[in-house]
């Protein structure tokens, strides 16, 4: 098939997507070094080799990631607060797969997210009662029944460490005292940060998750938008 062929929604890039593309091509014709790019995604001169760099320290040592492979707006930013919240507040923004930490002073740390069905579907306001370290992942009966070959072997829980799908820290999410099961963790497959999952709740980076684990604490505020609602940043 030749590119004539194609269909037209393939050989045409929506507003949208081509406003996505922008940063990365306004700083290639600011001046092209990394640190252009740098200063572009990140005002305040993120050194991301250094956020994003190997983690020996921790019980289970994490590679660095390549953050170049990732979109630039999925990584850890500090930027002016759009959430109107007080400070020590999450914001989940699902529908751009954004989340928000308020820290205070109108400002705030945006962290690129994955959403899985789970997070797509539920909304509210919830407690941060329980934090774990490396903590240890079950799968539902929807996953073992689905694909029994893989996941019936954790019935009884996989053990943290770098190939559990929680990956390195989770937050629990809770309601009067109940356990919503919406969960904000790490995750084992980097690029899957900035996309909607078949399934699990909301996915950070291991690094951006370690990071805000650090700055919250049991009974933080975490505000979970609908689906339907953004708060409409880039």
């Amino acid at each position: 098939m030749s590119r004539h062929d194609a269909p037209a929604a393939s050989r045409q890039l929506t507003r949208r997507a081509l406003v996505s593309l922008l940063p990365l091509g306004l700083a290639a014709c600011a001046g092209g070094s990394l640190r252009d790019v740098r200063a572009f995604i990140d005002p305040d001169g993120a050194n991301y080799d250094d956020i994003y760099g190997p983690r020996p320290d921790e019980k289970f040592p994490l590679p660095g990631i390549n953050w170049r492979n990732l979109h630039p707006a999925v990584l850890r930013r500090s930027m002016t607060d759009p959430t109107g919240e007080k400070a020590g507040t999450i914001v989940v923004d699902p529908d751009a797969r954004l989340l928000y930490l308020v820290l205070g002073g109108g400002r705030a740390m945006r962290y690129g997210v994955g959403v899985g069905k789970q997070g797509m579907e539920w909304s509210g306001r919830a407690t941060i009662q329980r934090k774990a370290e490396w903590p240890t992942w079950t799968p539902t009966r929807d996953m073992i029944s689905r694909d029994p070959a893989l996941n019936a072997k954790w019935a009884g829980g996989m053990p943290g460490g770098l190939d559990n799908p929680l990956g390195a820290r989770a937050l629990y999410l809770y309601q009067g005292g109940r356990d919503t099961m919406y969960r904000i963790h790490g995750t084992n497959a980097p690029r899957s940060i900035g996309r909607a999952m078949s399934s699990g709740c909301v996915r950070m980076l291991n690094h951006d998750i370690i990071d805000l684990y650090e700055r919250v604490s049991t009974g933080a505020q975490v505000v979970v938008l609908p689906a339907s609602r953004t708060l409409g940043v880039t």
